[in-house]
C-alpha cells in the first residue's frame, strides 16, 4: 500500500500539533512530522519569525519547510503514513505540496475564528500572539494568501478527535490539489 502523507496547516493555536498527534495514532506504523522541531534545532544566529519576515527569516523559513519536507518523504519512503504540521500559508503550503506531490499529501487548513485562536492561546504554556502580533494576522493571511485545496474546517468548536474523525471520513477524491 502506498503510505499516505497528510499535511495539517493553519494558524498558530490553531490545534495543528494535538490533531496531528491524534491522526498519527490512528495508524499502525505512523510518523508526526511537526515544523517547529526544525526552528528548534537553530541555536544561534535564528531569526525573528513574526508578522512581518526580512529576508533572513524568510531564508530560515524556507529552509524550515524544505527539512520538513525531506523528513516526510524519508518516512514515507521507509513505508510510514506522516502527519506533518506546520503554519504553511499561500505560497509555503503550495511549495510544500509540490515538494511532495508524488505522495500525493492530504492537506487538512485547520481555520478556527480568532476569537477561538485568542482563547487557545491564552489556555496553552507557549503563548505565541502578542499585542504586536494579534492572532489575526496569520488567520486572516491564511484566508487570502492560500488557495482552497484541501479540507477547510472552522474547528472552534471541535475536539481533536472531531477533527481526526473528519479528515479520516473525508474521501481523498474530495480533496483536490
Amino acid at each position: 500500500m502506498h503510505p499516505r502523507v497528510f499535511i495539517i496547516t493553519g494558524a498558530m493555536a490553531s490545534g495543528k500539533s494535538t490533531v496531528a498527534t491524534a491522526l498519527a495514532k490512528r495508524f499502525d506504523r505512523s510518523a508526526y512530522v511537526e515544523g517547529d522541531a526544525f526552528l528548534r534545532m537553530m541555536v544561534n544566529g535564528k531569526a525573528v519569525m513574526g508578522p512581518v519576515l526580512d529576508a533572513e527569516a524568510l531564508a530560515q523559513l524556507s529552509l524550515r519547510h524544505q527539512l520538513a519536507t525531506d523528513a516526510v518523504r524519508r518516512f514515507a519512503h521507509s513505508g510510514f503514513t506522516v502527519v506533518y504540521e506546520d503554519i504553511l500559508i499561500g505560497s509555503h503550503l503550495l511549495s510544500a505540496i509540490e515538494r511532495l506531490s508524488d505522495l500525493a499529501p492530504r492537506v487538512v487548513v485547520l481555520a478556527p475564528s480568532i476569537e477561538a485562536l485568542q482563547e487557545r492561546d491564552r489556555a496553552r504554556s507557549k503563548t505565541g500572539y502578542s499585542e504586536k502580533f494579534p492572532p489575526n494576522v496569520l488567520a486572516e493571511a491564511l484566508v487570502r494568501e492560500t488557495p482552497r485545496i484541501g479540507t477547510w474546517l472552522d474547528t472552534s468548536e471541535m475536539s481533536a478527535e472531531d477533527v481526526v474523525t473528519i479528515i479520516l471520513k473525508t474521501d481523498p477524491a474530495d480533496n483536490p490539489l
